[in-house]
């Protein structure tokens, strides 16, 4: 079933003011010098294209003269305005095109600046398919803004009201005539706008939520051809896809009424001026020139009011798109560096701390994550946690790199509270090892590289040779430059968790962190990875979360953890002594393991 876009009453009445587009403001201001010259083009050929009526009806009038020379001279002119008009059109679209694909570019910058950093709790309320989806489809809206539709906008705004005058001065009357008709027209573009706006923010809503679906669903697609999951994927896309495509459908058709009222309206209009007109030159009250001028600057004001019903639409849609591109530019993370950061002092020693520590996921409230956990690692001990599943082992690790924050107590390295500290500046003295390895789109030698970019090609194969990586990446068809394929995909689960930890061994850091490293590997993997683990363990702080205890049998002490409390402390020879939690979780792994055996 199709979920509908997450879009609250505020966001919508936010997304009716087409001042939304002045977020674009702070993106446009480096290049105002560019601003500024596609300003003076517009007003150019604005100018240029308010003159050619005059220079026609110069033209017009001018079959009656006997003076050849004179007539040639008004043909020259209207030639030469001509060619003004071109080249500033040029210009204009040269310099407002260039400027759009540069602003749009930053705007794209600034949002995946942003959201790198964003911590894990941002991405817990917002699916990733729909932030990248505002990276594209909304900034491509942004684009058609910059890049065509503000300049051609003004550009008809100025027709309109430069037509609008000459006009007058042209005729009163017959402009006075034309007037009677501007609140007819005016009424379909504020009524029908504002049911416009609505569709194009659903519209856009509904695309990202789609794309959040698709992403979700393509990244995961192994697990969902393996349980036949496939068509019920398939009705969930398709559902949000017909509800965008009718959002869409609605949006179209309301544009298309609005459009057509104003244009049958518009065009209504000069048929009747024109009666007049004609009528008047009859008459002898008015010229035949100047009736051609007069109904040139009709035609102009009412085609730069048909363009501007059409481009207030774009506008509008453009307007939501960059309202949403604005929300992820404001939006607020729940963890943050503070304002005076104090250094992590070099170098670093690796003593952790917890203290008190009580934690619950944003997304969990009611489920407390730690509770009351204290605890204290010296620098260079190796520290197991354990525990079943769900104990709070891997968020002890996720509070370590300040992913979030606790609601209570507070947790320290090297004594230093981090939440005193730049994220970025402590996460240097750390390594970590994931459960699930996150392997890149790139060559095998990258993904190790990623641990210390600045790394040589000998130091990136000897992390691999220590993390028992070497033997299988020789092997392959490139060797470490082989492509590995998006998330690893031509890589077992094994050699992914070895790259992982080879990753690790290069950042070389003070303190390690290993979240089921070798829950992946086979017996012959796990020793030798083990070897490499212990041997890199040697004067460095470790903390190693394990559900298989075989890993952490020579542990310097092992934290028992359930429910999120730490329950038992010491050895793994003494917490067997001890009877309890672990003993029953070493006799069903070593004692029935070996016996199922």
């Amino acid at each position: 079933m199709a979920r509908r876009p997450v879009t609250t009453e505020e966001e919508r009445a936010g997304s009716k003011r087409i001042g939304a587009l002045r977020a674009l403001v702070p993106f446009l201001r480096p290049y105002r010098g560019m601003v500024v010259a596609a300003g003076t083009a517009l007003i150019l050929t604005a100018a240029v294209s308010l003159v050619l009526p005059m220079a026609v009806r110069r033209v017009v009038d001018g079959f009656n003269t006997e003076d050849a020379a004179l007539l040639d001279q008004y043909f020259a002119a209207a030639l030469g305005l001509a060619a003004l008009f071109a080249l500033g059109s040029g210009v204009r679209y040269w310099i407002v095109s260039i400027l759009g694909e540069r602003v749009v570019a930053d705007i794209r910058r600034a949002v995946f600046d942003r959201m790198i950093v964003m911590s894990p709790a941002f991405y817990e309320r917002t699916l990733t398919g729909e932030v990248l989806s505002r990276i594209t489809t909304d900034t491509t809206l942004v684009l058609s803004v910059i890049g065509s539709s503000a300049s051609w906008f003004l550009r008809n705004a100025l027709m309109f009201a430069g037509g609008l005058v000459l006009m007058l001065v042209s005729s009163p009357k017959l402009t006075g005539l034309v007037l009677m008709i501007v609140p007819a027209v005016i009424v379909p573009i504020v009524v029908l706008g504002r049911r416009l706006r609505r569709l194009s923010r659903e519209n856009q809503d509904w695309i990202a939520q789609s794309s959040g679906n698709a992403s979700e669903a393509l990244l995961a697609v192994q697990t969902v051809q393996a349980f036949t999951h496939e068509a019920e994927s398939r009705a969930a896309f398709a559902a949000m896809t017909e509800a965008s495509y009718g959002a869409a459908r609605a949006r179209v058709a309301t544009r298309a009424v609005m459009t057509m009222i104003v244009i049958f309206l518009v065009f209504a209009g000069i048929v009747g001026v024109l009666w007049f007109g004609a009528n008047a030159v009859r008459s002898g009250t008015m010229t035949a020139g100047e009736l051609v001028q007069f109904v040139i600057y009709a035609i102009l004001v009412a085609s730069s009011v048909a363009a501007l019903s059409e481009i207030w639409g774009e506008l509008q849609r453009a307007a939501g798109a960059t309202e949403r591109v604005a929300e992820l530019l404001a939006a607020t993370d729940a963890v943050q560096d503070p304002a005076d950061p104090v250094p992590l002092p070099r170098p670093v020693r690796g003593e952790i701390g917890f203290e008190s520590v009580r934690f619950h996921y944003p997304s969990r409230p009611g489920q407390s994550a730690l509770d009351g956990v204290t605890f204290r690692v010296l620098p260079g001990e190796t520290v197991a946690l354990v525990g079943p599943s769900g104990a709070g082992k891997t968020t002890i690790l996720q509070l370590l790199l300040r992913f979030y924050d606790p609601q209570d107590g507070r947790v320290t390295l090297d004594g230093i509270d981090l939440s005193r500290m730049a994220r970025a500046d402590f996460r240097r003295a750390l390594a970590l090892v994931p459960q699930d390895p996150v392997i890149f789109a790139a060559t095998a030698r990258e993904n190790i590289r990623f641990g210390r970019p600045e790394a040589s090609d000998a130091e990136v194969e000897a992390a691999a040779r220590a993390a028992a990586a070497h033997g299988f990446l020789t092997e392959l068809p490139q060797g470490y430059d082989t492509y590995v394929g998006e998330r690893g995909v031509m890589l077992s689960g094994g050699q992914k968790q070895r790259i992982a930890i080879a990753r690790a061994i290069l950042r070389d850091a003070r303190v390690l962190l290993l979240d089921e490293a070798t829950s992946a590997l086979d017996a012959e993997s796990e020793r030798a990875v083990q070897v490499a683990v212990e041997r890199l363990s040697e004067g460095r702080t470790t903390l190693i979360v394990a559900h298989r205890l075989a890993t952490v049998k020579r542990a310097d002490r092992i934290l028992v953890f359930d429910r999120g409390r730490i329950v038992a402390e010491g050895t793994h020879d003494s917490l067997v002594a001890q009877g309890g939690l672990y003993a029953r979780l070493a006799r069903l792994q070593f004692t029935e393991g070996m016996a199922a055996e």
